[in-house]
């Protein structure tokens, strides 16, 4: 891990304004700073603001307070320095899955190296043999591993992700627990990683940052000093999950007693 931050979102804001109830904030002073090679998740309940801050990250979302530095570059708008993945694969039905991957290198580089770029990203993520497939063909959970090799074909410093494995099955999301660990350790990217569940971020993490929410805010920052790979039964990974529990269960009965009494108001 290097010394100095890698990513910095320092004192960011974010509010939407509409016409009716004025301005709404999602969340304001966050601050947090990332090594480079750290894999960071962000867990939340819904509202808190994980997927908007994600987004600001990846330029997608305007910031309305505060800056967001990537090796001290200011980020203002999308850019190659960062890959996305989503919960959805959001895939090209029309292209096959080697083309799917090309895809965002089409005017960067030559189609040849485009090519073998494609071809190196999809052998680390199993599917070289279904290069020539269309993503209809493919189950749900080979579609994110085509997104994640699309992702990582376009060399960025940080990959952003979504809740990437939460619409799938179990068992699917275990396997590819295991494939993403693999591909961080031989990639040696940042990975900032948004989700709903402790036990994967707990899984997958060096860190494990909280948000609270009415209003967004971080509510603690956990390093998770336990060597990988890590099981369910672990003792530390045991009160690791009560501790974050603990923290989580507070802010989402603040958000059930909110929209109660905002029902019984009506």
């Amino acid at each position: 891990m290097g010394d100095d931050m890698f990513l910095e979102v320092n004192d960011v804001g974010k509010s939407f304004h509409d016409n009716q109830s004025g301005s709404f904030h999602v969340f304001s002073n966050i601050d947090l700073s990332i090594e480079q090679n750290q894999f960071v998740s962000i867990l939340g309940p819904s509202g808190c603001g994980k997927s908007t801050l994600l987004s600001m990250v990846a330029g997608l979302e305007s910031i309305s307070e505060g800056t967001i530095t990537l090796e001290d570059s200011t980020i203002k708008q999308p850019g190659p320095d960062r890959g996305m993945v989503f919960q959805e694969p959001s895939l090209f039905p029309w292209l096959n899955v080697e083309e799917n991957v090309m895809f965002p290198l089409k005017n960067s580089t030559s189609k040849q190296e485009a090519k073998e770029r494609a071809n190196t990203f999809l052998q680390m993520v199993h599917l070289s043999r279904f290069k020539h497939h269309y993503t209809h063909e493919l189950s749900g959970g080979m579609q994110q591993r085509v997104a994640i090799a699309r992702a990582l074909a376009m060399d960025p410093k940080v990959l952003l992700m979504d809740e990437p494995f939460g619409a799938l099955d179990e068992q699917t999301r275990h396997i590819l627990h295991d494939e993403l660990m693999k591909i961080w350790q031989e990639t040696q990217k940042t990975i900032l990683f948004v989700t709903h569940s402790i036990q994967e971020a707990i899984k997958l993490s060096d860190r494990v940052v909280v948000m609270g929410t009415r209003p967004g805010r971080i509510i603690a920052d956990f390093n998770i000093d336990v060597p990988r790979p890590r099981e369910r039964d672990d003792a530390d990974v045991i009160q690791l999950e009560k501790d974050v529990m603990g923290l989580l269960e507070g802010e989402i009965n603040k958000v059930l007693k909110e929209e109660l009494s905002y029902e019984h108001s009506d």
